[in-house]
């Protein structure tokens, strides 16, 4: 099995840290992973923009450079979410390199808790943890089960926390409500995106939480300069750190 590791653009620049614990955690997994350096952006931010022919270039780079790999994994919920389910419009139905990338596709936690289907981290975090579950992985990937469809609650993230010793999963109050963040509405909309990320912050502090993780690092960015702005009591940590044994800084 050959896994092509995707970053984020903005993960690559802002948080090196993340994109290495996400190769650490799949190598100690005894994964075959290879970052092909000719990577870029998936085209996300000029899709919220309405910059279709932008977009379309970076789609066709994206696809000729994971098409050769078995996995395709990425420590994001929106960027998988990205190529899984807008690039349709730019390949035709039966373009055997796209339907290929579209569905070997994975978001890290999916590919850890779906296909290698992991049981065993031998990890400690001694902390109280909250989860943000973000829109594009809990509903558009099947990270969890939205609060509003009323069944049996199943949070992928929460499963894979829960192998890792001394960590304390904390309640909160609305388990999967938006950050508010949403890529560009963060700009055009900063006081109502703003207030959204204050809402899910304190839900955090309200339930005691030291970390707050998650598996999409734009939404975490979003809260921890509002975090740092308040000067609130809680760390923010991406979810592949904890799980491949990192230390709150």
């Amino acid at each position: 099995m050959k896994v092509g590791l995707f970053i984020p653009c903005f993960m690559n620049e802002l948080y090196p840290q993340s994109c290495v614990s996400t190769l650490k955690l799949l190598r100690n997994l005894n994964l075959d992973v290879e970052y092909p350096t000719e990577q870029t952006c998936c085209g996300q931010p000029m899709a919220n923009s309405g910059c279709s022919k932008d977009m379309e270039s970076l789609a066709l780079k994206f696809v000729e450079t994971f098409k050769k790999y078995d996995y395709i994994v990425a420590p994001t919920g929106s960027c998988v979410t990205m190529v899984k389910e807008h690039y349709e419009a730019f390949f035709e139905e039966d373009n055997e390199d796209y339907n290929k990338v579209k569905t070997s596709i994975y978001e890290v936690c999916e590919f850890l808790h779906d296909v290698i289907k992991v049981e065993k981290l031998d990890v400690s975090f001694p902390y109280k943890v909250g989860v943000h579950n973000s829109c594009h992985g809990h509903r558009g990937l099947g990270l969890g089960n939205a609060s509003e469809l009323n069944i049996p609650p199943l949070n992928k993230l929460r499963n894979l926390l829960g192998l890792i010793k001394d960590i304390e999963i904390v309640e909160l109050k609305r388990d999967d409500e938006c950050c508010g963040f949403g890529g560009t509405f963060c700009v055009t909309e900063e006081a109502l995106s703003v207030a959204m990320g204050k809402d899910r912050i304190k839900d955090h502090l309200q339930a005691n939480a030291q970390v707050m993780t998650g598996a999409d690092m734009s939404c975490l960015m979003h809260m921890e300069g509002i975090i740092n702005r308040d000067n609130e009591p809680i760390k923010v940590m991406h979810i592949t750190e904890i799980l491949a044994g990192g230390v709150v800084r």
